[in-house]
């Protein structure tokens, strides 16, 4: 029996990465919002790898931060360790990634929920949505409740029509054996929504007292203190080690002789898996002529002995999983305490999302995460940020707000799934990002802090520190750029002391910089600043003068782009009156409903002399419209 249990400005479903960081924007935004999940025990909760960060990932859990979304904070209060990666690259590919306990890290996002004045969080699992008109209107749950808001965010996770399946065994099942959720999902088809069949799994999880790990190799933390969060102050000293082993020969072979039994081989697993992320037998499979694969062993806390054995992601039976294990040097007598796993789940295809991430066929409703085609949860975290800035500010009746390629991997993320879709779970890499020499993780907070503070998510007190930030690098370059160095004794001995050759003349301080071999501290020695300049600030420094040339060229880049993006497209065009685009083209443009020429011409299937087609209709200003 359905009864009325409240109102509302926003509702989210789920609370996983993408849903926590959904509410909180909405609620601080100014919204009342109320977040819905299956179990409220399961917030935030880590199913697979117990960490945030890595390459790219790492940049969007600092922009997260910079926009005023919660991921960073909390990782920089829970992890038990944090490295910095690729330090020997450029800065366009360094990136943090901490491992974090991983039980620490759900209790105090809980924590945080519980504390958000304008956020209330009930345990509930939704079915249906109410939509009148095509508009969405509210929620109603298995037990009847029915709650109204002024917008929807659908943050579902893998929990859409879930199936764990593990060897020969094959039943409905959430993440970690939690409730499934399947009439949603029969609801959305209902409303026309397209959905597609994904797949992801799991590794199994040993106990760390009978890991030999003196046949291992120590994988410690960085000395150097690391944040994620612009607004950390206090880091965590005491850090927990992850261990690197490897598979081998007879792995393999046991692998090979239980294919058959293999739920990928067999024909049970239906639904596509990440190409990035590939089980242990499918490595195996594919990679053939590769000896060994790196295992990590990676403590999922302080107060568990379970250790999760990285790349070791299986659907195989348990009883295979057990045999693999025990040929893995360190791991010849391991105890296994939970098996690997895949799970297979419902997605709808992203391209019937807007940019904004709210869905074209019914207005109100975002969908974030896991439920939009992608893996990992700082993408879901991501999504789940800009999904709820934008239902919440609409429901405040606000103007919403777009990340482009050039702003953030938020955008690039997001651009990617509502322009092209993805036919496998996404994940976001460097290389997807054309402009990655300006999305960097030093400057993430450079790019995004304005755009946290205009919205409301970033306080005075942090935007006034943030502005002197600006102040003080600018200040530092010029002064660098005025500043003129002799050849005199001191300057060539440091000079030749990191391999450069001798000057001849004076230089700038600024163009001595610019020399590979020459880095801030070698300059600060000969021309210090009479001023204390913080260590992000002396490094934003030089990568702005070292890389200046670059950084300039991608500038101009973005430029073009913006041209583009300004060349806006009616939501409502008649493509079909266009008489000279072609037959492909008209198709993939009626699917997307693209907003600017930008996004046109970055759907697969549209060529440029379609775009020059659209461009002169444009301007004729003839527009026909659906």
């Amino acid at each position: 029996m359905q009864y009325e249990a409240g109102n509302y400005d926003v509702i989210v479903i789920g609370a996983g990465h993408a849903g926590c960081e959904a509410g909180l924007a909405a609620a601080r935004l100014g919204a009342k919002t109320l977040m819905l999940t299956i179990n409220l025990d399961m917030v935030a909760f880590m199913p697979c790898n117990p960490s945030v960060g890595g390459p790219a990932k790492g940049i969007v859990v600092r922009e997260i931060d910079a926009l005023g979304g919660e991921m960073g904070k909390n990782i920089d209060k829970t992890y038990i360790q944090m490295r910095m990666l690729n330090t020997g690259k450029g800065p366009a590919v360094r990136a943090l990634r901490a491992q974090a306990d991983k039980y620490m890290y759900q209790h105090e996002m809980k924590k945080t929920l519980e504390n958000e004045p304008n956020l209330t969080l009930i345990q509930g699992m939704v079915e249906e949505l109410i939509v009148e008109d095509q508009v969405a209107k509210g929620v109603i749950t298995k037990t009847g409740a029915t709650y109204r808001a002024k917008t929807i965010v659908i943050t579902t996770g893998t929990y859409l029509r879930g199936e764990i399946i593990l060897g020969e065994l094959k039943y409905s099942s959430g993440p970690n054996n939690q409730q499934p959720s399947i009439r949603l999902s029969e609801h959305l088809q209902e409303l026309g929504f397209d959905l597609v069949r994904f797949k992801t799994g799991t590794p199994p999880r040993v106990n760390s007292h009978t890991i030999d790990y003196s046949k291992t190799e120590i994988q410690p933390g960085d000395d150097v203190p690391r944040a994620f969060s612009y607004e950390t102050t206090k880091f965590i000293t005491e850090q927990l080690p992850c261990w690197l082993t490897y598979t081998n020969e007879t792995t393999h072979q046991i692998i090979d002789a239980n294919l058959h039994r293999s739920p990928m081989y067999s024909g049970m697993i239906k639904g596509t898996g990440p190409r990035y992320c590939p089980s242990i037998e499918d490595k195996v499979v594919r990679f053939n002529d590769k000896p060994r694969h790196q295992i990590f062993l990676e403590p999922e806390g302080k107060n568990t002995q379970e250790v999760y054995v990285q790349g070791l992601s299986t659907s195989l039976p348990e009883d295979v999983q057990q045999e693999i294990l025990r040929t893995i040097p360190g791991l010849e007598n391991v105890q296994m305490m939970r098996a690997g796993y895949a799970i297979e789940y419902d997605a709808i295809v992203p391209t019937q999302l807007w940019p904004t991430l709210e869905t074209k066929k019914i207005k109100n409703l975002y969908t974030a995460g896991q439920i939009n085609g992608t893996s990992g949860y700082e993408e879901a975290a991501g999504q789940g940020l800009m999904a709820g800035i934008n239902a919440g500010l609409n429901a405040l009746e606000k103007e919403e707000v777009i990340l482009s390629r050039s702003d953030a991997y938020i955008g690039v993320l997001i651009d990617d799934l509502v322009t092209k879709g993805t036919n496998e779970p996404y994940r976001l890499l460097t290389s997807r990002a054309e402009y990655r020499l300006l999305l960097r993780h030093d400057n993430a907070d450079l790019r995004l802090t304005d755009i946290g503070h205009r919205i409301g998510l970033i306080s005075e007190e942090r935007y006034a520190k943030f502005s002197e930030k600006k102040q003080l690098i600018e200040k530092e370059k010029q002064r660098l750029s005025e500043v003129m160095l002799k050849p005199n004794e001191q300057v060539q001995n440091v000079i030749k002391e990191q391999g450069g050759s001798e000057l001849k003349d004076g230089i700038r301080a600024g163009d001595l910089l610019k020399r590979p071999e020459m880095n801030y501290s070698h300059i600060e020695g000969l021309a210090p600043s009479d001023i204390e300049l913080t260590e992000d600030i002396k490094e934003q420094v030089e990568i702005q003068i070292k890389y200046e040339g670059y950084i300039e060229k991608s500038l101009q880049q973005v430029e073009r782009l913006k041209k583009m993006e300004n060349k806006k497209i009616p939501e409502n065009i008649d493509y079909d009156a266009i008489s000279s685009l072609a037959t492909e083209a008209v198709q993939k443009l009626k699917k997307v409903r693209p907003l600017s020429i930008a996004q046109a011409s970055r759907i697969s299937g549209v060529n440029p002399a379609d775009i020059s087609i659209l461009l002169v209709y444009l301007e004729q200003g003839k527009i026909a419209r659906v």
